[in-house]
């Protein structure tokens, strides 16, 4: 499954990456804490988090995630976008919770098992 799916079946909106949507999600993740992302997570995964500063996207670019999904409407910090656009990260918003993602994601096929 690609980004573009998951933005077009969930109604996110890209904040930033909108020429790699075509990026395939392997599995997901969901964590705000951004030292356990980078301990358990895995290259292609989709990570849900409602984290929204700058090292995000460190974190994403080191772990060669998919894409980030911030949630609860949050909106990503402007040095936030500035970067996500220099590394290529997706990021994607939504005004759900977590946990509604993550449900939504497992039914759409995206499982976080390891």
């Amino acid at each position: 499954m690609t980004l573009k799916d998951i933005v077009e079946k969930l109604g996110m909106k890209v904040e930033t990456g909108e020429d790699s949507l075509q990026k395939e999600v392997t599995s997901g993740y969901v964590s705000d804490l951004l030292s356990d992302v980078m301990a358990q997570s895995k290259a292609g995964d989709i990570w849900v988090t409602l984290q929204a500063h700058p090292n995000i996207i460190a974190v994403a670019t080191l772990k060669d995630l998919a894409g980030i999904v911030i949630v609860q409407g949050r909106k990503p910090e402007a040095e936030t976008l500035k970067k996500a656009q220099q590394e290529d990260v997706p990021i994607l918003v939504s005004d759900l919770q977590a946990f509604e993602i993550v449900g939504r994601l497992y039914q759409m096929g995206i499982s976080g098992m390891r």
